[in-house]
């Protein structure tokens, strides 16, 4: 291969890479406005007036800010304070309260937990999330300290009123059980859902709210398809979890807010729907999940 054949392939590998990390172009604007239910904004590169303003630009016009740590959640609440169009939820990842009791015990964890009490109290925190279980990263070692958060959370969304925001990885049974012992708060939502059919009726008879992200659009996704074809309009809620889960045909780019409506026009093929009514649906549903 000559020099300049050489250049050539290497800058075509180059503007390959750029091209695959680039955002994806905007997607047309929804007919009726959404809201994008869970993001984190604060993982995402563009500042956060940025991302809001592409987001109301397609249609997106309130984002739900949601907290993974006690300093995370501090951001979520004070961002949500200075924008108008973000709420905020805090707590505890299911995966931090383990790194917690592991680092400082049971007395290091309720610390948190204490932290994420007196935020909750703020009128910008319309919910308590994202708390629940997650069996994928954390081992059997820290399954007991993610029961105790995940019931500690349960406790607080039902004390304060506030919406139950839940991250359920690799443990439908047991999250679907602790609801139960424990009672679940008025307004719960799976975040990220990822349950099968059969438990999107079980989540259905119970009045919880599902919500889809960008992985309902992947190729190998027919499960979560399924899941979302049993699931009544009246109980969905879409949502990015920005920066993750960017929906097809942009995976591995990144993801933010104004992706929605890619999310949002695939449920509503899966639904057979139109893409307005399932809008709205989804529009009152998340204004009722959350309160606002």
């Amino acid at each position: 291969m000559s020099p300049s054949a050489t250049s050539n392939t290497t800058a075509n590998s180059a503007a390959k890479a750029r091209a695959a990390q680039a955002p994806p172009p905007p997607p047309e604007p929804l007919a009726h406005p959404v809201a994008d239910s869970h993001t984190h904004l604060d993982m995402q590169e563009p500042a956060v007036a940025d991302a809001l303003a592409a987001a109301a630009a397609v249609g997106v016009t309130t984002v739900i800010q949601v907290g993974c740590d006690l300093e995370r959640s501090r951001w979520a609440a004070e961002t949500a304070a200075a924008w108008e169009p973000v709420w905020a939820a805090v707590a505890l990842h299911p995966n931090e309260a383990p790194r917690l009791a592991a680092e400082g015990g049971d007395a290091l964890l309720d610390e948190a937990l204490a932290g994420i009490e007196e935020l909750a109290a703020l009128p910008q925190v319309l919910a308590i999330g994202e708390s629940g279980l997650d069996y994928f990263r954390t081992g059997e070692d820290g399954v007991a300290a993610q029961h105790r958060s995940f019931r500690a959370h349960i406790e607080l969304a039902k004390r304060t009123d506030k919406a139950l925001v839940i991250h359920d990885r690799d443990a439908h049974a047991d999250v679907l059980r602790i609801l139960q012992e424990e009672g679940a708060p008025e307004r719960t939502v799976f975040h990220c859902y990822s349950g099968d059919a059969e438990m999107a009726r079980v989540c259905a008879d119970r009045g919880y709210f599902m919500s889809f992200a960008g992985n309902v659009t992947f190729k190998n996704a027919q499960p979560l398809r399924d899941a979302l074809a049993a699931a009544p309009p009246e109980l969905l809620l879409v949502e990015t979890d920005a920066p993750f889960l960017t929906p097809a045909p942009y995976r591995g780019r990144p993801n933010a807010p104004y992706l929605v409506p890619v999310t949002l026009r695939a449920m509503a093929r899966a639904k057979g729907m139109p893409e307005e009514t399932l809008a709205r649906h989804v529009a009152a549903n998340t204004a009722r999940a959350f309160g606002y």
